[in-house]
């Protein structure tokens, strides 16, 4: 499934690649498996490069502005965002307004039907005491957050799990027919073997700069 690339420990010198940002998804934090893995190599092989991996307040609204100000001023040329489940609805976000590449990971498709169900309160995954409010409103605030087509569907990576057990890979792989992907046959939401399609995720992240 996998495309013949460079091994991600090996820093692709002639990228230009200079700013990373990564989303997390819905109830989850810059302490997830794949942002943590993320972190440690960008820190250990792309030292040069800025990595910000913010943890996301529940609105959406609120969402939207800690990533706006944080990378007002980011060179949108040179930077790129990554973002997994609802991270990957915001990092298509994103991607439509400053026209910078992405690498999506079992991007959520409409959040706001699916989350519908999880309006109230809800524990953290990766700390079961710390506890976030999931309002009405914040419904309203996806749908304002969705975004048509990109201007460069080529900047736009898509890593689709056909084994995910949240969302639909067919609603996935529709939702972006020009954007390159990589679709695995079996995997999981939280695509619990990012290790064996890391060097793809890189491989574009760095070519398409």
């Amino acid at each position: 499934m996998t495309a013949s690339c460079s091994d991600p420990r090996t820093p692709v010198s002639k990228t230009s690649v200079t700013h990373v940002l990564y989303l997390h998804g819905f109830r989850s934090s810059p302490q997830s498996a794949k942002a943590s893995r993320l972190a440690s190599l960008f820190s250990q092989n792309y030292p040069n490069v800025r990595w910000w991996c913010p943890q996301l307040p529940p609105s959406p609204l609120e969402a939207s502005k800690l990533i706006l100000e944080g990378t007002a001023h980011w060179p949108k040329e040179t930077m790129a965002v990554i973002g997994s489940s609802l991270g990957g609805f915001y990092a298509s976000w994103m991607a439509h307004l400053y026209d910078c590449t992405a690498v999506l990971i079992n991007p959520a498709i409409d959040p706001a039907r699916d989350l519908a169900k999880y309006i109230g309160e809800h524990s953290v995954w990766h700390d079961p005491n710390e506890r976030i409010y999931f309002a009405p409103a914040y419904i309203e605030e996806l749908h304002n957050l969705y975004v048509g087509e990109f201007k460069d569907p080529k900047k736009v990576f898509a890593l689709i799990a056909k084994g995910d057990e949240v969302l639909d890979w067919r609603e996935m792989t529709g939702r972006y027919p020009r954007c390159p992907q990589l679709v695995l046959e079996g995997s999981d939401h939280g695509v619990s073997d990012f290790e064996l399609h890391l060097p793809r995720l890189m491989q574009f992240l760095f070519d398409s700069i």
